[in-house]
């Protein structure tokens, strides 16, 4: 059995950041490959909505999901928010699972309590089980933005899920921020780079 970790997020100026663990094995994870499971960013929104109901609701499947919210990220900052949901995850998946395999490059120093962690840059790409839970964490940001979109139409949370684009910097400087922005996440360094947004419209 493998847990496969990873999060959505990270990058976001505002909205909650969502870490997800996903437990099975590998016969399981090629029944969600055959369905198209991939990266989730490389998925429609449709397409990940479906395969999260088909990830929560079958029976060889553990599944955990932790949420940051914007609030919390300003007060702890987000490595740690990050360190902290990762921590909780394999506190409850760690007896179903001999292999856990985070997508990216740190273990957040965790790897010192927990010897089977093994850390995978592009993870969603190459484990099942880190993609399964990329579709898991997308889906509940994806789902929060467009609740909060709801609130405030005029930064476009529904189509940059809190990104920083140029139509969502263009609304904060006309109308500053709102309750849900990572008030810590400044926008100096994006208005002077533009690079960096072009990067963030690569995630979403």
């Amino acid at each position: 059995m493998t847990l496969g970790i990873d999060e959505a997020g990270r990058g976001c100026l505002a909205g909650s950041l969502f870490v997800a663990g996903v437990v099975c094995d590998d016969q399981t994870a090629l029944e969600f490959l055959s369905m198209g499971l991939k990266d989730s960013k490389k998925l429609s929104p449709k397409k990940r909505f479906f395969l999260e109901d088909k990830i929560k609701t079958h029976g060889e499947v553990g599944f955990f999901v932790v949420q940051k919210s914007a609030n919390e990220i300003d007060s702890l900052g987000l490595g740690v928010c990050l360190k902290l949901a990762v921590q909780e995850i394999l506190e409850n998946g760690r007896s179903l699972a001999n292999e856990i395999k985070i997508d990216g490059n740190t273990a957040f120093g965790l790897n010192k309590r927990y010897s089977n962690i093994e850390t995978i840059i592009k993870g969603d790409e190459k484990i099942a089980q880190i993609a399964m839970a990329s579709v898991l964490a997308k889906a509940f940001k994806d789902r929060e933005m467009l609740k909060l979109h709801a609130l405030f139409k005029e930064y476009g949370w529904d189509k940059n899920c809190g990104y920083g684009t140029k139509q969502h910097i263009e609304a904060m400087i006309k109308l500053g921020a709102t309750p849900f922005h990572r008030h810590s996440f400044t926008l100096k360094n994006r208005l002077l780079n533009p690079k960096l947004l072009d990067v963030e419209q690569r995630l979403i």
